[in-house]
């Protein structure tokens, strides 16, 4: 299944990002990290190279993703000229509160009221960019939800006397070119509900968890999962939480969103959909080939 989720506001995201970024000192992207480059939008990339922005790159809800894949993508971006990552929760005071003094040695000929660091908070939506906004300035001043594109319009607002937040929209891309990036991302609700069908999302979830986090479905549903694939997976969800339609047949689509709805809490335990080695291997397979993303 393609998905593609590309509103019509985003577009005018990207433009008003550009000419803004001309005024920016740093990018701080947030992105998922569960699954980092699946939720990395290539156009941020590409708009703050142009410029010659370093990036902050936040890998957020670190404390519901694999901290094995994590080190690992930590160590991936550590390679990276003009990146540096971190990953911790923007729920987290102790943890946000480390951001502007890694913001710093990024941009330090901007450090004084007379030239204050100018900070562009950028990301695709739901990573948690209003989160961390509110955290940052320890007060509400962007809307938190839980569906995507919450946020419409940038908003600037000062840290302190040395340093200003400007929050963005979330951005998509025009095209996601692998399935499977789609896929993660309508996994972790990134994309809106319109642009797919929650059961074949719910299948390629259950695919990658039976391969890399079976003990995880196992202890969650109390069931056994061996021999099953990803659409067996949530039949056998339907089935033993009694999930049943008029006339007797399973609930396929509320036990699809169960597991969803699970994965996304981080009931079943902490998961990563993607590493470096697995994000490679799909790079290299046709780009049409979901199950690219899985662990071999």
């Amino acid at each position: 299944m393609s998905i593609q989720w590309f509103p019509g506001h985003m577009a005018a995201a990207r433009k008003k990002a550009a000419e803004t970024l001309e005024r920016a000192d740093l990018v701080i992207e947030v992105v998922d990290a569960r699954l980092p480059e699946a939720s990395s939008n290539p156009m941020i990339r590409e708009l703050r190279e142009h410029r010659q922005r370093p990036c902050l790159k936040i890998l957020n809800k670190a404390d519901l993703a694999d901290p094995v894949a994590t080190r690992a993508w930590l160590d991936y971006y550590a390679g990276q000229k003009g990146v540096k990552a971190v990953a911790l929760s923007c729920k987290k005071s102790a943890d946000v509160a480390r951001i502007p003094g890694l913001c710093r040695p990024l941009a330090p000929h901007r450090d004084s009221p007379l030239k204050p660091l100018r900070m562009m908070i950028m990301g695709i939506p739901n990573v948690g960019k209003s989160t961390l906004m509110n955290a940052l300035l320890k007060r509400r001043v962007a809307n938190v939800g839980d569906e995507p594109a919450v946020t419409k319009s940038q908003q600037r607002l000062d840290l302190d006397d040395q340093m200003t937040l400007i929050d963005t929209p979330g951005m998509m891309w025009p095209k996601i070119e692998h399935d499977s990036d789609g896929l993660m991302l309508a996994a972790s609700h990134a994309i809106g509900r319109n642009a797919v069908i929650d059961e074949e999302v719910a299948a390629f979830l259950a695919e990658i968890l039976l391969q890399r986090y079976p003990d995880f479905l196992a202890a969650r549903y109390k069931q056994a999962m061996t021999g099953l694939d990803g659409p067996a997976t949530i039949a056998a969800i339907a089935r033993k939480r009694g999930f049943l339609l008029k006339g007797g047949s399973f609930d396929l689509e509320k036990a699809a969103l169960t597991l969803l709805q699970d994965y996304r809490d981080g009931v079943l335990g902490r998961i990563s959909l993607e590493t470096p080695e697995t994000r490679a291997a799909m790079l290299r397979a046709p780009a049409d080939d979901p199950a690219a993303s899985e662990v071999e």
